[in-house]
Protein backbone atom coordinates (compact mmCIF):
# COMPACT_ATOMS: atom_id res chain seq x y z
CA UNK A 1 0.00 0.00 0.00
CA UNK A 2 1.17 3.19 -0.57
CA UNK A 3 1.96 5.83 1.81
CA UNK A 4 3.15 9.73 1.95
CA UNK A 5 6.58 10.63 3.18
CA UNK A 6 9.09 13.38 3.38
CA UNK A 7 11.88 13.04 1.56
CA UNK A 8 14.99 14.07 3.21
CA UNK A 9 18.59 14.07 0.75
CA UNK A 10 21.85 12.93 2.77
CA UNK A 11 24.73 14.01 1.20
CA UNK A 12 27.96 11.66 1.68
CA UNK A 13 31.06 13.87 1.35
CA UNK A 14 34.57 11.81 1.23
CA UNK A 15 37.79 12.11 -0.07
CA UNK A 16 38.95 9.15 -2.33
CA UNK A 17 40.14 6.88 -0.08
CA UNK A 18 37.34 5.63 1.74
CA UNK A 19 35.20 3.98 -1.20
CA UNK A 20 33.65 1.02 0.91
CA UNK A 21 32.85 3.56 3.71
CA UNK A 22 30.58 5.10 1.20
CA UNK A 23 28.97 1.67 -0.41
CA UNK A 24 28.02 1.26 3.65
CA UNK A 25 26.77 4.85 4.30
CA UNK A 26 24.71 4.22 0.85
CA UNK A 27 23.54 0.68 2.60
CA UNK A 28 22.71 1.92 5.94
CA UNK A 29 20.47 4.93 4.33
CA UNK A 30 18.76 2.37 2.60
CA UNK A 31 18.37 0.50 5.87
CA UNK A 32 16.50 3.44 7.22
CA UNK A 33 14.23 3.62 5.02
CA UNK A 34 13.57 -0.48 4.61
CA UNK A 35 12.54 -0.09 8.46
CA UNK A 36 11.16 3.19 9.30
CA UNK A 37 10.07 5.10 6.30
CA UNK A 38 6.84 4.24 6.32
CA UNK A 39 6.30 4.14 10.36
CA UNK A 40 8.06 7.85 10.32
CA UNK A 41 6.81 9.55 6.73
CA UNK A 42 10.68 9.93 6.12
CA UNK A 43 12.43 8.63 2.84
CA UNK A 44 16.12 9.53 3.16
CA UNK A 45 17.95 9.95 -0.18
CA UNK A 46 21.46 9.25 -0.52
CA UNK A 47 23.18 12.26 -2.32
CA UNK A 48 26.82 12.31 -4.08
CA UNK A 49 28.76 14.40 -6.75
CA UNK A 50 29.03 11.34 -8.74
CA UNK A 51 25.42 10.42 -9.09
CA UNK A 52 23.61 13.92 -8.59
CA UNK A 53 26.29 16.46 -10.46
CA UNK A 54 25.94 17.63 -13.93
CA UNK A 55 28.22 19.23 -16.23
CA UNK A 56 28.62 23.21 -16.14
CA UNK A 57 30.87 25.90 -16.89
CA UNK A 58 29.21 28.38 -14.78
CA UNK A 59 31.95 28.88 -12.26
CA UNK A 60 34.54 27.22 -9.65
CA UNK A 61 33.55 23.17 -9.93
CA UNK A 62 33.03 23.12 -5.76
CA UNK A 63 30.92 26.06 -6.02
CA UNK A 64 28.72 24.47 -8.73
CA UNK A 65 28.80 21.30 -6.50
CA UNK A 66 27.43 22.95 -3.82
CA UNK A 67 24.99 24.95 -5.75
CA UNK A 68 24.00 21.93 -7.40
CA UNK A 69 23.61 19.09 -4.89
CA UNK A 70 24.49 20.47 -1.29
CA UNK A 71 22.37 23.49 -0.88
CA UNK A 72 19.21 21.14 -1.49
CA UNK A 73 20.63 18.37 1.10
CA UNK A 74 18.92 18.24 4.67
CA UNK A 75 21.57 16.16 6.67
CA UNK A 76 25.10 15.80 5.23
CA UNK A 77 27.56 12.44 6.20
CA UNK A 78 31.37 12.70 6.14
CA UNK A 79 33.64 10.51 6.21
CA UNK A 80 37.68 10.40 6.33
CA UNK A 81 40.97 8.12 6.73
CA UNK A 82 44.38 9.16 5.57
CA UNK A 83 43.50 12.21 3.04
CA UNK A 84 42.00 15.44 3.03
CA UNK A 85 41.17 15.44 -0.60
CA UNK A 86 42.13 18.15 -3.46
CA UNK A 87 41.92 21.71 -2.44
CA UNK A 88 39.12 24.03 -4.16
CA UNK A 89 40.74 26.84 -4.06
CA UNK A 90 38.79 28.15 -1.36
CA UNK A 91 38.98 25.11 1.24
CA UNK A 92 41.98 22.58 1.47
CA UNK A 93 39.18 20.02 -0.23
CA UNK A 94 35.56 19.65 -1.54
CA UNK A 95 34.79 17.57 0.93
CA UNK A 96 36.20 20.53 4.00
CA UNK A 97 34.16 23.25 2.09
CA UNK A 98 30.54 21.00 1.90
CA UNK A 99 31.28 20.36 5.39
CA UNK A 100 31.64 24.14 6.46
CA UNK A 101 28.81 25.10 3.96
CA UNK A 102 26.55 22.68 5.63
CA UNK A 103 27.40 23.18 8.95
CA UNK A 104 27.27 27.70 8.00
CA UNK A 105 23.93 26.97 7.14
CA UNK A 106 22.57 25.40 10.57
CA UNK A 107 21.91 22.08 9.12
CA UNK A 108 23.30 18.49 11.04
CA UNK A 109 26.35 16.99 9.85
CA UNK A 110 27.89 13.67 11.10
CA UNK A 111 31.27 13.17 10.59
CA UNK A 112 33.71 9.84 10.91
CA UNK A 113 37.13 9.48 11.15
CA UNK A 114 38.71 5.90 10.51
CA UNK A 115 41.64 4.52 12.45
CA UNK A 116 41.68 1.45 10.46
CA UNK A 117 45.61 0.47 10.57
CA UNK A 118 47.00 1.44 7.28
CA UNK A 119 50.54 1.05 5.31
CA UNK A 120 52.80 3.65 6.87
CA UNK A 121 54.47 3.86 2.94
CA UNK A 122 50.56 4.46 1.56
CA UNK A 123 50.07 7.37 3.49
CA UNK A 124 50.84 11.11 1.72
CA UNK A 125 52.44 12.95 4.74
CA UNK A 126 51.02 16.50 3.51
CA UNK A 127 47.63 15.22 3.37
CA UNK A 128 48.01 13.18 6.79
CA UNK A 129 48.92 16.16 8.93
CA UNK A 130 46.09 18.63 6.98
CA UNK A 131 43.50 15.93 7.96
CA UNK A 132 44.58 16.21 11.57
CA UNK A 133 44.44 19.63 11.86
CA UNK A 134 41.17 19.78 10.56
CA UNK A 135 40.11 16.79 13.44
CA UNK A 136 41.05 19.52 15.70
CA UNK A 137 39.37 22.14 14.26
CA UNK A 138 36.15 20.28 13.90
CA UNK A 139 36.79 18.84 18.03
CA UNK A 140 36.30 22.86 18.80
CA UNK A 141 33.25 22.89 17.21
CA UNK A 142 31.03 20.09 18.12
CA UNK A 143 31.06 16.21 18.30
CA UNK A 144 32.66 13.90 15.95
CA UNK A 145 33.20 10.12 15.40
CA UNK A 146 36.03 7.05 15.15
CA UNK A 147 35.90 3.82 14.26
CA UNK A 148 38.40 0.98 13.95
CA UNK A 149 36.98 -1.43 11.35
CA UNK A 150 34.39 -1.27 8.70
CA UNK A 151 32.15 -3.11 10.83
CA UNK A 152 32.38 -0.89 13.56
CA UNK A 153 31.33 2.21 11.32
CA UNK A 154 28.54 0.45 9.70
CA UNK A 155 27.11 -0.36 13.37
CA UNK A 156 28.07 3.05 14.57
CA UNK A 157 26.49 4.97 11.57
CA UNK A 158 23.35 2.60 11.41
CA UNK A 159 22.58 3.83 14.94
CA UNK A 160 23.47 6.85 15.30
CA UNK A 161 21.96 7.99 11.63
CA UNK A 162 18.54 6.57 13.38
CA UNK A 163 19.24 8.77 16.51
CA UNK A 164 19.75 11.96 14.39
CA UNK A 165 17.07 11.55 11.97
CA UNK A 166 14.56 10.83 14.91
CA UNK A 167 16.08 13.93 16.59
CA UNK A 168 16.40 16.40 14.11
CA UNK A 169 13.27 15.23 11.69
CA UNK A 170 10.77 14.04 13.38
CA UNK A 171 7.56 16.11 15.30
CA UNK A 172 8.49 16.03 19.04
CA UNK A 173 5.18 17.71 19.90
CA UNK A 174 3.55 15.90 22.68
CA UNK A 175 1.11 14.02 20.05
CA UNK A 176 4.29 12.16 19.23
CA UNK A 177 5.32 8.50 19.89
CA UNK A 178 7.63 8.43 23.27
CA UNK A 179 11.05 6.71 23.18
CA UNK A 180 9.47 3.88 24.42
CA UNK A 181 6.92 3.49 22.32
CA UNK A 182 9.17 3.94 19.10
CA UNK A 183 11.62 1.38 20.68
CA UNK A 184 8.71 -0.86 21.05
CA UNK A 185 7.51 -0.12 17.40
CA UNK A 186 10.82 -0.40 16.25
CA UNK A 187 10.99 -4.04 17.69
CA UNK A 188 8.30 -5.31 16.40
CA UNK A 189 8.58 -4.34 12.97
CA UNK A 190 12.12 -4.96 12.30
CA UNK A 191 13.27 -8.33 14.24
CA UNK A 192 13.01 -11.42 11.73
CA UNK A 193 12.23 -14.71 12.55
CA UNK A 194 15.69 -15.85 12.19
CA UNK A 195 17.16 -12.92 14.37
CA UNK A 196 14.30 -13.24 16.74
CA UNK A 197 15.81 -16.88 17.37
CA UNK A 198 19.39 -16.04 17.33
CA UNK A 199 18.99 -13.72 19.67
CA UNK A 200 16.95 -15.91 22.09
CA UNK A 201 19.65 -18.52 21.45
CA UNK A 202 22.42 -16.27 22.81
CA UNK A 203 20.48 -14.75 25.67
CA UNK A 204 18.90 -18.36 26.89
CA UNK A 205 21.84 -20.95 25.88
CA UNK A 206 24.99 -18.84 24.88
CA UNK A 207 26.16 -16.53 28.01
CA UNK A 208 24.73 -13.97 26.08
CA UNK A 209 27.45 -14.29 23.05
CA UNK A 210 27.11 -15.65 19.55
CA UNK A 211 30.14 -17.20 17.67
CA UNK A 212 30.72 -16.09 14.11
CA UNK A 213 33.43 -18.72 12.04
CA UNK A 214 34.59 -19.07 9.00
CA UNK A 215 36.70 -21.97 8.63
CA UNK A 216 37.41 -24.50 5.49
CA UNK A 217 34.21 -26.16 6.13
CA UNK A 218 32.19 -22.79 5.50
CA UNK A 219 30.20 -20.22 7.64
CA UNK A 220 29.43 -21.20 11.50
CA UNK A 221 27.11 -18.70 13.42
CA UNK A 222 26.52 -20.53 16.60
CA UNK A 223 25.09 -19.39 20.29
CA UNK A 224 25.43 -22.22 23.37
CA UNK A 225 25.36 -25.72 21.64
CA UNK A 226 23.20 -24.70 19.23
CA UNK A 227 24.66 -24.29 15.19
CA UNK A 228 22.49 -22.47 13.03
CA UNK A 229 24.51 -22.94 9.68
CA UNK A 230 24.30 -25.78 7.60
CA UNK A 231 27.33 -26.19 6.80
CA UNK A 232 28.07 -26.11 2.70
CA UNK A 233 24.67 -24.58 2.18
CA UNK A 234 25.16 -21.34 0.72
CA UNK A 235 21.40 -20.01 1.02
CA UNK A 236 21.53 -21.23 4.64
CA UNK A 237 24.98 -18.98 5.14
CA UNK A 238 22.97 -16.03 3.58
CA UNK A 239 20.39 -16.71 5.79
CA UNK A 240 22.05 -16.46 9.12
CA UNK A 241 24.80 -14.37 7.79
CA UNK A 242 21.66 -12.16 7.33
CA UNK A 243 20.12 -12.54 10.70
CA UNK A 244 23.62 -11.69 12.65
CA UNK A 245 23.15 -8.59 10.69
CA UNK A 246 19.70 -7.39 11.60
CA UNK A 247 21.12 -8.20 15.17
CA UNK A 248 23.82 -5.66 15.05
CA UNK A 249 22.53 -2.81 12.92
CA UNK A 250 20.00 -2.51 15.61
CA UNK A 251 22.08 -2.37 18.11
CA UNK A 252 20.81 -5.76 19.51
CA UNK A 253 24.22 -7.53 19.62
CA UNK A 254 27.72 -5.58 19.61
CA UNK A 255 31.17 -6.99 17.29
CA UNK A 256 33.56 -7.50 20.67
CA UNK A 257 36.92 -6.65 19.62
CA UNK A 258 35.41 -5.68 16.31
CA UNK A 259 36.92 -8.75 14.35
CA UNK A 260 33.61 -10.03 13.26
CA UNK A 261 33.73 -13.32 15.39
CA UNK A 262 32.53 -12.59 18.79
CA UNK A 263 29.40 -10.75 19.33
CA UNK A 264 27.59 -9.84 22.77
CA UNK A 265 24.17 -8.78 23.20
CA UNK A 266 23.53 -5.14 24.69
CA UNK A 267 21.16 -3.63 27.23
CA UNK A 268 19.05 -3.10 24.18
CA UNK A 269 19.29 -6.88 23.28
CA UNK A 270 18.38 -8.12 26.48
CA UNK A 271 15.18 -6.02 26.89
CA UNK A 272 14.13 -7.23 23.31
CA UNK A 273 14.78 -10.79 24.60
CA UNK A 274 12.61 -10.43 27.88
CA UNK A 275 10.03 -8.57 25.63
CA UNK A 276 9.78 -11.51 23.41
CA UNK A 277 9.73 -14.22 26.14
CA UNK A 278 6.46 -11.66 27.86
CA UNK A 279 4.61 -12.54 24.14
CA UNK A 280 5.91 -16.41 23.97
Amino acid sequence: MSYSAAVLKVMIASPSDVEQERRIARDAIQEWNFTHSEDKAIVLMPVGWETHSSPSMEGRAQDIINKQILEGCDLLIAIFWTRIGTPTGESESGTVEEINEHISAEKPAMIYFSSVPVVPESVDSEQYSKLNEFREDLRSRGLIESYGSLSEFREKLSRQLAQTVIRQFTDHSEESPTAVEIAEATRSSSLSDDASDLLMSAVQEGNGTIMSLRTMGGLSIQAGNKQFVERGNSRSEARWRKALEDLVQLDYIRDRGFKGEIFEVTADGYDVADSLLLES
